[in-house]
Formats: structure tokens, C-alpha cells, sequence
């Protein structure tokens, strides 16, 4: 059964930034309904309360719709929200101004001055930070943010006839909606940085197995090369002597014979060792690239003494869980051991990273390994349980020198 928390815990890293981006900013929603808004009703009451509470929930829905759309032009998921943008702009202008005319020009009295100049502060500074989470240069955040500062500066001089008045509202603005934008520019930053990295993983994860094929790809052209231009030769010497009737061609018949088999031969040892991992061999390389990814690893266990065809199966277990851990996963720590008891010998592999590697469980890496250990006997678990996902390999052994 799938416990309250794993819904958050199935996610990788990347996504958990993002859902945590998008919560944060959207919360600000609910912060100036029940913040600026409520509070308008109790204080103002009446048509103009009304009016105010219906603008600041009307603004809320426009920040909330403004941050979704804006993430996911972040994410690449769609254009930028140009005119939702202009939208918000001229809308927080609107509930500002009118929540500064309230307070100016309403009903008397220091509470709904306090409600009105609330509403007023909080549509500012809150509209202004998110229309940062919009724009793709800092010029243009700067932009916004010390337009708005000015612009209130200015209205508030023109309604209230206080130069200092205007000049302290100019800087509050100035001052919180600064600091709004400037959380929203780190937020897209590291949002982007994140989902950078992952992809910067998968492609480390897929330039290895490109340089294995590229490898395999040498070593056989090394092998094959060589014999097969020593066969057209010689076959084409043989040619050449069969029509002249000389028994040399015979010879050469055979040489070129001897050399094709010698050629299979050397193949299948290219194949073999392509396909056939050495298990200490895969295990120092699992700790350096886990290692270097930034991965905790621990190896223990015997490795000395394993038949060939056991080590072979174990070791491919290694790569691919490696390969899952570097690719899919989001891990902390990984361990790695090697136990021999009643006759088998028994590979476990247990990362901190379930979300990826959940989604990796039934896939066809883990099929392909089973099929690999059927081969010997052995069998394959994989699955989640506590926060971690393990992966047990266990293939019999008549008899281990260890």
C-alpha cells in the first residue's frame, strides 16, 4: 500500500525542486486573501469592502495563474506569459491605486486606513515579485521593480501632496517587492541549475555506454581487419594459381581456411570479454563513478575465488544497477555487498534513491538481467521497502574458494 508520503518520495529531484517552486510562490495566493483581503471586510465593510476583498481575490487568481505559467515557460513547456504578465501588471496597478484611494478618501477612521494601506502594500509587493518569475533578463527585473517603486512614489506625492510621504512608500515597495523578485530569480535559477545536472547525468550515463560500443567496435575491427585482408590476398593468390594449374593454390586454400577459423576464434574472445564483466572490476568502478557523482557508495565482501560464469552474472547485476542509480535515481547513498551462505552467493545493492529507481523496476534493464542469471541458475528481486530500493541477485555455487 502506498504510504501518505509517496507521492513526494516517487518524485526525483528535479521534480520535488519544481512542486517545491511552484507551492511556494502559488501559497502567496492564500498569504494575501487571508492576509489583506479578509481583513477588508471587517474593517471597511459595506460596498467599498466588498469591492476591495472582490479585487484582491481577483488578483490572488492572477499571481496563482501567473506563477503555474510561468513555471512551466521555465520548464520549457510552453511560450512566455507576455500578455498574463501585462495582465497582472495592470491589475496590481488597479487594486493598488484603488486600495490608496480608499485609504485617502474612504471612511474615516486609523482601521481602515490600516486595512486599505495593508492591501495596498501586499498587491505591490506581491505582484511585483512573481511578474519576476516571468522574465528572462535581470534588466528587466530591475526594470519592473524600480518602475513600480517609482510609479507608487509618484501617485502617492500626487494624492497625498507629501514628498516625503511618497518618497518612504516608493522605498517599502522598492524594498519588499526587491526582495520578492530577487527570491523568484534565485528560484528559477536553481530550478534550472537542477534539472541542468540531471540531464548533464543521463548524459555522462549514455557517453559510457557509447565509449563501451566505440571500444567493442575497435577491438573487433583490430581483429577482423587484419585476417580478412590476409584472406582476399590470399585467396586472390590462390585464384591466380588455380588457373595456371599450379598446386600452390591448395596451399593457400588451407592457409586461408586456418586463418578463418583462427578468425572465429578471435571473435567469440571478443565477445566474451564484451560480454563477461570481471565483478571486482565492476565494483571498484561502481564506488569511483557513484563516487564522483557525488554518491556515497560502500563495497563489501569476498570477491577472490568466485567461478568465472558466477562473477560474470553478478558483475553485469553491478553495471545495471549502477547505470539505474546514476540515471534514474536521486540517491544519497548506495552499498554494495557480497555474501556467501548455503551454497550461493548472494549480490545486494541498496540505494536511497527510490524515485527513479522504482520507476526502473520493471523495465527492460532488470528483465535483461534475469534473463542473464536464469542462465546460471540464479535469480533477481528488485523492488522498494522503508525508503530504499535494493536489488538482490543470488546464483548457486557448488564450491567457493574463499
Amino acid at each position: 500500500m502506498r504510504g501518505p508520503g509517496s507521492w513526494w518520495r516517487g518524485k526525483s529531484t528535479p521534480a520535488k525542486v519544481e512542486t517545491y517552486t511552484r507551492w511556494s510562490f502559488q501559497f502567496f495566493a492564500v498569504v494575501e486573501i487571508s492576509g489583506a483581503g479578509v481583513p477588508v471586510m471587517g474593517e471597511i465593510g459595506g460596498g467599498l469592502g466588498g469591492l476591495l476583498m472582490l479585487l484582491v481575490c481577483a488578483h490572488a487568481a492572477v499571481c496563482a495563474l501567473t506563477v503555474a505559467r510561468s513555471v512551466d515557460w521555465v520548464r520549457g513547456l510552453r511560450e512566455q506569459p507576455v500578455r498574463l504578465l501585462w495582465t497582472l501588471g495592470a491589475l496590481t496597478s488597479a487594486v493598488a491605486g484603488t486600495a490608496f484611494a480608499i485609504a485617502q478618501y474612504g471612511p474615516e477612521g486609523e482601521a481602515v486606513e490600516s486595512a486599505a494601506g495593508s492591501v495596498f502594500g501586499v498587491v505591490m509587493v506581491f505582484g511585483v515579485g512573481i511578474m519576476a518569475l516571468g522574465v528572462d533578463a535581470r534588466r528587466h527585473v530591475y526594470a519592473i521593480v524600480s518602475g513600480f517603486a517609482a510609479g507608487t512614489a509618484v501617485v502617492v506625492f500626487a494624492l497625498d501632496g507629501s514628498v516625503l510621504a511618497g518618497l518612504v512608500v516608493g522605498l517599502i515597495v522598492l524594498a519588499g517587492s526587491g526582495f520578492l523578485a530577487f527570491t523568484a530569480v534565485f528560484s528559477v535559477w536553481l530550478l534550472k541549475a537542477v534539472y541542468e545536472l540531471d540531464e548533464a547525468r543521463e548524459t555522462r550515463a549514455r557517453l559510457a555506454v557509447a565509449e563501451e560500443r566505440l571500444r567493442f567496435g575497435r577491438d573487433l575491427h583490430d581483429v577482423m581487419g587484419r585476417n580478412l585482408a590476409v584472406i582476399a590476398l590470399k585467396s586472390e593468390l590462390a585464384v591466380q594459381l588455380a588457373r595456371r594449374g599450379r598446386p600452390e593454390a591448395e596451399e593457400q586454400m588451407v592457409e586461408v581456411q586456418r586463418i578463418a577459423r583462427e578468425s572465429q576464434r578471435e571473435v567469440r574472445d571478443v565477445v566474451r570479454g564484451y560480454r563477461e564483466a570481471d565483478l571486482g572490476a565492476e565494483l571498484s568502478g561502481a564506488r569511483g563513478v557513484l563516487t564522483a557523482a557525488g554518491i556515497d557508495c560502500e563495497v563489501s565482501g569476498p570477491v577472490e575465488g568466485l567461478p568465472a560464469e558466477v562473477q560474470s552474472a553478478l558483475a553485469w547485476v553491478v553495471r545495471e544497477a549502477t547505470t539505474n542509480v546514476l540515471r534514474h535515481g536521486n540517491a544519497e547513498r548506495c552499498a554494495v555487498s557480497v555474501r556467501v551462505r548455503e551454497g550461493c552467493v548472494v549480490l545486494t545493492v541498496e540505494n536511497d534513491g527510490v524515485a527513479g529507481a522504482a520507476a526502473e523496476g520493471g523495465g527492460s534493464g532488470l528483465a535483461g538481467l534475469r534473463e542473464r542469471l536464469a542462465a546460471v541458475a540464479g535469480t533477481l528481486e528488485a523492488g522498494a521497502e522503508a525508503g530504499v530500493f535494493r536489488v538482490v541477485a543470488e546464483v548457486p555455487v557448488t564450491a567457493v574458494a574463499v
